[in-house]
């Protein structure tokens, strides 16, 4: 190995290792970011400027490229919340859900929510959003520690209903099915058991968690960027939780509809099916126009709200950029990575190794998820460069589809992933302050899942 190469690997090495340590030590991810991009430019002999400049910024996986693609999601689930909250309709939701199942069931209640919302299509970012007001009152009912609300959304939102559950419309099952021609389910029963891993021991993780906190008397703290929602007045300003439940329901109808319609309906001619083909091709657009009619029945239907209608959205619009800048960074980072020769050498290393497949194809699919912080992004650079190989092994189609999915699912939650950075952006938490919980139930218990699957899979 040349004196150029081995710098190449110890420089990604250091720039993901230096990324993490910084966003652990609540660095801004921003600065992070871009140190440590600069760090792997230096190191592998990119040129400055294009580095920067285009793969960095501009590229396939550049940040601002995210962030054009992004912004209107980021920016209507924020103003969505946003009144959710001023409208107190979001705690109205959260006091009759602790009446009818006690309050001691809040991390159920967001597990099970958001595993829904995600299995029926919902963008994550947008269950981000969507779930936050309702999640933060369910806590204060509570008295749950905020940092177990983020591990709670990222169980439900960002594991085995994206990666594992079969039939799941998630962009990381679509990937699998194009590249490998399988369908949405293949594989089914390898999902079904890393599905029921990941919930039973992410749902025992959280319950003890809770109890712990509540041993040593640890309870919710309110942020700066949830006080509005905390600190609202009595229940007697409440819109009825019936009525609160009608800017959801909308969204979420809007949402969800077209791809039902479109599975009952089949391909048609006409107003009505084109609106429903624009819609289910528009994985950004049409939610955040779904987002966009939810803030706008919210503000017309609540009076707490609509006094100051254009403030509350305007607050909202502001909350989401934050949010969207620290993601966009995160993955500028991944898109400079991939551009080096190290990144390109290592499918080579991978399928002349002396690993069994499986073993194999889990580092692989792991490693790229890894460095790109991404679950999407790792498995779509695995299928578009290596599935062949794999196929040729022996490896079932299905069973790669399903493994490859769920083995993607795991390291890309380290704490440089876009999604573990906007949770705690949103949520106004720290990597030190909730990390940890979210880290146990988004890689270790993943992880654990697939090498189970694997393990089943093989015999």
């Amino acid at each position: 190995m040349s004196f150029s190469v081995f710098l190449g690997y110890a420089g990604l090495a250091v720039a993901l290792s230096l990324l993490i340590w910084l966003a652990l030590r609540g660095i801004n991810i921003v600065f992070a970011a871009l140190l440590s991009a600069a760090v792997v430019i230096l190191s592998n002999g990119l040129p400055l400027a294009a580095g920067l400049g285009e793969y960095f910024a501009f590229g396939p996986l550049g940040a601002f490229t995210f962030a054009g693609k992004f912004f209107l999601l980021f920016a209507a689930g924020a103003m969505f919340g946003r009144v959710m909250g001023d409208s107190h309709a979001a705690s109205s939701i959260a006091l009759a859900m602790v009446r009818k199942l006690g309050p001691s069931r809040a991390l159920w209640i967001t597990v099970l929510a958001t595993a829904l919302l995600t299995y029926g299509g919902v963008v994550v970012f947008v269950v981000i959003f969507a779930m936050y007001p309702l999640g933060i009152k369910l806590l204060q009912q509570a008295d749950i520690p905020k940092r177990l609300f983020c591990a709670a959304l990222a169980l439900g939102a960002g594991t085995f209903t994206l990666t594992a559950l079969p039939g799941t419309p998630s962009i990381h099952n679509v990937i699998s099915s194009v590249a490998l021609g399988t369908d949405l389910f293949a594989g089914g029963w390898l999902g079904i058991l890393a599905s029921v891993i990941m919930f039973g021991l992410g749902m025992w993780y959280l319950e003890s968690q809770r109890q712990r906190a509540a041993t040593r008397g640890e309870g919710f703290v309110a942020g700066p960027r949830d006080r509005h929602i905390a600190d609202d007045p009595g229940v007697e300003n409440y819109p009825h939780w019936a009525l609160a439940l009608v800017p959801p329901a909308l969204v979420l109808g809007a949402i969800l509809l077209p791809r039902l319609l479109s599975t009952m309906l089949g391909e048609g001619e006409g107003p009505a099916f084109a609106l429903l083909a624009f819609a289910n091709a528009q994985p950004v657009v049409w939610p955040s126009l779904a987002l966009f009619a939810g803030t706008l029945v919210t503000v017309l239907m609540f009076p707490a709200v609509r006094r100051h209608a254009l403030y509350s959205i305007g607050e909202g619009t502001q909350d989401s950029i934050i949010p969207l800048i620290n993601t966009a960074a995160v993955i500028g980072f991944a898109g400079v990575v991939t551009q080096t020769q190290g990144f390109a050498q290592f499918s080579d290393i991978m399928l002349r190794s002396s690993l069994p497949p499986l073993i194999s194809m889990f580092t692989s699919v792991s490693v790229m998820s890894a460095i790109t912080g991404s679950a999407s992004g790792g498995l779509q650079i695995f299928m578009s460069t290596m599935a062949d190989s794999y196929l040729a092994m022996g490896i079932e189609p299905a069973t790669l589809h399903r493994l490859a999915t769920i083995a993607a699912g795991g390291f890309d939650s380290l704490p440089h992933s876009g999604a573990v950075v906007a949770t705690l952006t949103i949520t106004g938490l720290t990597h030190r302050e909730a990390y940890r919980d979210m880290g146990v139930v988004t890689v270790v218990i993943p992880v654990l899942a697939t090498l189970i699957c694997m393990a089943v899979a093989s015999l």
